[in-house]
């Protein structure tokens, strides 16, 4: 190959290779046209949506869970597990057999209760033949447990005063 040759090719080249940069720089300019937001904006954006979250959760607040159902239950259930208890003469079972033996054991198993329970509770018993201590509020939480009895059932309920 001379240099004539080689010039010629080299100059073929370079043409070649000017137009290939002049259409990818012409099609930069053509994409470039389009409206496109930058990677800055984008995480502006981002991150004005996460300090909305976080400041609505922090002013709108999270509900707060209902445990004081749930304590209340535990309380009843307690008492009536303390109630149950065999070795004493407190049985929730005897009131339940006749009107005569609730009259009879009342007393005893009201005094009982008021024993078992914080001072600042307040409960009751119902059974079928009457009830024993506070009647029970409609606009407050109430716990409440059942006992099962040969002869019907006992319900405990519990509630703050």
């Amino acid at each position: 190959m001379s240099n004539l040759e080689k010039r010629r090719i080299d100059r073929r080249w370079t043409r070649w290779l000017r137009s290939v940069v002049r259409i990818r720089i012409e099609r930069t300019i053509a994409n470039s046209a389009r409206a496109q937001l930058s990677l800055a904006m984008m995480e502006v954006a981002i991150g004005v949506l996460v300090v909305f979250a976080v400041l609505s959760g922090l002013v709108l607040g999270v509900p707060t869970p209902e445990f004081r159902e749930t304590q209340l239950d535990a309380y009843a259930q307690d008492t009536a597990t303390l109630l149950e208890d065999p070795s004493t003469q407190y049985r929730p079972s005897e009131l339940t057999t006749s009107p005569s033996a609730f009259e009879r054991r009342a007393p005893i198993l009201g005094d009982r209760l008021e024993e078992l329970l914080p001072e600042n509770l307040m409960a009751r018993i119902e059974t079928p033949h009457g009830a024993i201590g506070y009647r029970s509020p409609t606009d407050a939480p109430v716990g409440r447990t059942t006992i099962p009895t040969p002869n019907g059932s006992v319900q405990i309920l519990v509630w703050y005063p």
